[in-house]
């Protein structure tokens, strides 16, 4: 089992006019895993990501890194956060350099590093991430998915062991999802444990290790996709339907197209070629 590396353990948090965001929430995230949080929109799940980079403080409860609770002066949130790395939902909200590069640049040069070594990280990041030819490009004259990659590239650039993303397909069309989606593919290759909120039950069924269902300002469920997004009960609370993928997988189990044991389906194409398995049984016994 992979171990735990960072973990909000009964969290509290109201904002001013006592609306209540975070109502004793737990939530642990294993290290290397894509963990996604699930909720409907309002439900705090932006207000808990504020809260594992250390931006909010909890009215109550701890967050811990690596199994240490995290503390709140100047030096240990900035230690914090370069471990643990931010993308909001909105890519304005964090850009503000005049170039593209400049942009990038701020996080490593605010680690300590030497020009010569923050540029080649920033060099490389671009290359990874595909905006190389934006690099000399004012953020305010990008197109919105573009200003997504140059705020992801300004949090990978900082090279964290964690990345929170708060709705980071919202707002792409879906070849521009797809490519965010490869990115990010290969940051949990190379070992970035990643979590991101959604209210895409599809994204999080097909895409996370984990996901973490919300409910009343808690987790109400967290665990295998498969076995969270099932519990048709929990995910009507949370105003949430079952993936389209697992609701035909579960379906197929039902009617003896796909046996106790075997997988449940967990992308199109797994779907596609059980759905051509079930013509197929059908065929023979007409």
């Amino acid at each position: 089992m992979a171990a735990v590396i960072l973990e909000a353990r009964g969290l509290a948090y109201a904002y001013p006019g006592g609306v209540a965001a975070l109502s004793g929430l737990d939530l642990a995230v294993k290290r290397g895993q894509r963990l996604a949080i699930l909720g409907p929109t309002g439900a705090g799940k932006t207000t808990l990501l504020l809260h594992l980079n250390g931006t909010l403080k909890p009215s109550a409860g701890s967050v811990l890194l690596d199994g240490d609770a995290c503390a709140y002066s100047r030096s240990a949130v900035r230690a914090w956060r370069r471990r643990v790395g931010l993308v909001l939902q909105e890519p304005d909200d964090q850009l503000f350099a005049a170039t593209v590069f400049e942009d990038v640049s701020f996080g490593p040069l605010n680690l300590g590093l030497a020009p010569a070594e923050a540029r080649a990280r920033v060099e490389r990041t671009l290359a990874d991430l595909h905006i190389a030819a934006l690099a000399e490009r004012p953020p305010h004259l990008l197109s919105f998915g573009q200003k997504k990659r140059v705020a992801l590239a300004g949090a990978v650039a900082m090279e964290p062991d964690v990345l929170l993303l708060d709705e980071p397909t919202a707002g792409l069309d879906h070849h521009g999802a797809r490519h965010l989606l490869a990115v990010l593919d290969r940051l949990a290759a190379a070992g970035t444990t990643l979590v991101f909120t959604t209210h895409d039950v599809d994204l999080a069924y097909g895409w996370a290790d984990e996901v973490a269902l919300f409910d009343g300002g808690r987790v109400g469920s967290q665990g295998k996709p498969e076995t969270v997004l099932a519990d048709a009960r929990s995910l009507a609370r949370a105003h949430l339907r079952m993936p389209l993928v697992l609701a035909l997988g579960l379906a197929a189990r039902a009617a003896g197209v796909l046996g106790a044991d075997d997988s449940l389906p967990h992308s199109h194409d797994d779907a596609l070629a059980l759905f051509e398995r079930g013509v197929s049984k059908l065929n023979r016994v007409v």
